[in-house]
């Protein structure tokens, strides 16, 4: 009976210090990560949106940025993990990229 007890006990230990090891795993990640929508100026087709939204996801620390509607200011929000890349580089690299008519046009602005 005593071997069943302590069986048990060693079980519920097991158990509890394992959801609890998970939770600190899972709150660790959510911090990591940060959203924000950049506000976009000088898009003028719906090619210029999905190539900067390809440009900014290359970028290491990016998991992803989704374009609005175009506008004549159009917004990405970006999904980021700011230990590996900042908002600023994100930036430069909107501001970087080519028109679908001229690739080498950097007319795009980031609108504070």
């Amino acid at each position: 009976m005593k071997f069943i007890k302590s069986l048990v006990l060693v079980f519920i230990i097991l158990i509890t210090s394992t959801s609890i090891a998970f939770a600190q795993e899972t709150t660790q990640n959510t911090d990591s990560s940060k959203t924000v929508t950049i506000k976009v100026k000088g898009i003028t087709c719906s090619m210029d949106l999905k190539m900067i939204a390809a440009n900014v996801e290359k970028l290491k620390g990016v998991s992803s940025c989704r374009s609005g509607k175009m506008g004549t200011t159009s917004s990405f929000k970006v999904k980021f993990n700011p230990i590996l890349v900042t908002e600023k580089e994100i930036y430069r690299v909107i501001e970087k990229t080519g028109s679908c008519e001229n690739p080498e046009e950097k007319i795009y602005k980031i609108k504070q």
